[in-house]
């Protein structure tokens, strides 16, 4: 009898899909994997495994090898998980990280994996709908970075729908990462916990001024204008700011809030005690860093203080470019660096950095608690805006969960204050004055 090994050996001979599978990334399969071609592979106890339904399946993983050709196929339905919850598929995730380590065939038996899978399959097909374009186009067709692609880019990742958010961010709408006093914390009770903290930080007292840019639904705005201070809040996204507008008028906070359907570069106003940027840095592109901390550092008056707080790498070197799944379905344009190298252009702006903190476990818990409500609502999410967006955000935000556990990814609060000519800082205390 001639095994597949024989016919991989003697490189002839048609393989199946799991045979092809079991050449790239070895027999011991963390998973069960079965496929349309009646073939399977991994062990039969497995408590996970991944089903591959259609050709089309084949011809996505074929055509764009790694991460991508998986993710368009399982959000257009070619790929199915079972024994992992689509809105939550951490456990496959993890599995798959720790135990599947995929490796290049010789060129031998290379040629038989592409003629076993026919050439019919290596050539692309249009992706799914909720894919964006690639970088590429997205350079050719504008300027990066510019007042309309960004909000272009806002518009893909946030205009999803506010009923949407609500099913997974929860009462809240607050979608940053949220600060926990420990394990037991709420979510609710941890993003409340946040905005005190960022209150704090600043120093805030009623009657203040407060910008709060990347203002999302509001959440600092109205937490701000609970405590007796003004706020104006921006936000690119149409969608968050009438629902941000809407609760601030709910709630009885119109005399002091406001939320803005605009570019942050756009406020004219200035002399604030104090900016918070809460999740926005992410989207505005490295190389406008120095402009960024240069105007927000105008907006502020001598001794008014600026907290930022974003997700950053663990490192100062890598790429700052999203690549993959995060930039063509979920952060188009998003760039990311270090911590070192936001503190370099906030310090080079003229600003003086008083203190940094990294919340990176923090967020692993805010994205396990976002996932467990994507859970809890799954039905009523995919009902909103069909299975392959809810599906995409299950994904994302379970592999952004694992990215920030095993430190792929950071998420640091960053506090700056606006000195005089002379290094006065307005008097600031000798040492942190705010309760963790």
């Amino acid at each position: 009898m001639t095994t597949y090994k024989d016919r991989l050996g003697a490189g002839t001979g048609k393989l199946t899909l799991a045979e092809i599978l079991e050449i790239m990334a070895g027999d011991d399969l963390p998973v069960k994997f079965t496929a349309y071609d009646g073939s399977s592979a991994g062990p039969d106890g497995a408590a996970i495994s991944i089903d591959l339904l259609t050709p089309r399946g084949t011809t996505y993983i074929a055509t764009a090898p790694g991460e991508l050709g998986l993710v368009r196929a399982y959000v257009s339905g070619d790929v199915e998980m079972l024994g992992a919850h689509p809105g939550d598929p951490y456990d496959l995730l993890v599995t798959l990280a720790d135990k599947l380590n995929f490796k290049r065939p010789s060129p031998r038996v290379l040629a038989n994996v592409v003629r076993s899978i026919g050439f019919e399959h290596l050539k692309p097909i249009a992706p799914p709908p909720q894919e964006t374009v690639p970088r590429w186009r997205r350079i050719a067709e504008g300027l990066r970075h510019s007042k309309s692609r960004d909000a272009d880019a806002i518009e893909h990742h946030y205009d999803v729908s506010n009923a949407f958010y609500e099913m997974v961010l929860g009462p809240s709408m607050t979608y940053t990462c949220a600060c926990y006093s420990d394990a037991d914390t709420s979510l609710e009770e941890a993003q409340e916990n946040k905005y005190r903290l960022v209150f704090e930080k600043l120093r805030l007292q009623p009657g203040d001024r407060l910008l709060d840019v990347g203002c999302g639904w509001g959440g600092m705005v109205r937490y701000a204008a609970r405590q007796g201070v003004n706020v104006i809040g921006v936000t690119l996204s149409k969608q968050q700011a009438e629902w941000a507008q809407k609760a601030i008028a709910e709630q009885g906070l119109s005399a002091l809030a406001e939320v803005r359907h605009c570019d942050y570069r756009d406020v004219r106003e200035s002399g604030f005690d104090a900016v918070s940027s809460i999740g926005l840095t992410e989207h505005i592109g490295v190389g406008n860093y120095p402009s960024y901390f240069t105007f927000l550092k105008s907006r502020l008056r001598t001794g008014g203080l600026l907290l930022n707080h974003s997700i950053t790498r663990p490192d100062n070197r890598s790429g700052a470019a999203a690549k993959g799944f995060i930039d063509r379905y979920v952060f188009p344009d998003g760039e990311l660096t270090g911590s070192g190298r936001l503190i370099t252009e906030a310090q080079d702006a003229g600003l003086e950095v008083v203190h940094e903190e990294n919340l990176r476990h923090h967020y692993a818990m805010t994205l396990r608690d976002w996932c467990r409500n994507l859970v809890e609502n799954w039905d009523a999410a995919v009902a909103e805006v069909g299975l392959p967006t809810a599906k995409v955000w299950g994904l994302y935000m379970a592999g952004s969960r694992l990215g920030f556990e095993v430190n792929v990814i950071q998420l640091h609060q960053i506090l700056a204050v606006k000195v005089d000519e002379k290094g006065g800082d307005g008097g600031l205390p000798l040492r942190p004055w705010w309760t963790a």
